[in-house]
């Protein structure tokens, strides 16, 4: 069984502020965590490499699979390495190099 979700190209939903990254774009991750009173914040910036939504291995009743799926965008960094990032509510997406516009008709 696979664990990812069966609908092609799912962007990551929650707390992206409506962007929607595409594979070859150059992002930054920002996300936050909230520990003892304050938020600890991190960044990461890199060319998307995929998006997707994921189940892990936590029991969610009703859900696809009886599983817990999450959304998913993997990045590659300047230096080669390969990060995964969950999207939640605390994290925020920004394009650093949008789309090229297409030239007028």
């Amino acid at each position: 069984m696979s664990d990812e979700n069966p609908t092609p190209g799912a962007p990551p939903a929650a707390g992206d502020g409506g962007v929607d990254p595409q594979p070859g774009q150059r992002v930054r991750v920002t996300q936050q965590v909230a520990r003892e009173g304050r938020a600890l914040v991190s960044a990461v910036e890199g060319t998307v490499t995929r998006r997707r939504q994921a189940k892990t291995g936590s029991w969610f009743a009703h859900a696809k699979d009886d599983r817990l799926w999450l959304d998913r965008l993997e990045l590659r960094k300047d230096d080669g390495e390969l990060v995964v990032c969950n999207i939640d509510a605390y994290t925020r997406v920004d394009l650093l190099d949008p789309p090229a516009e297409a030239p007028p008709a």
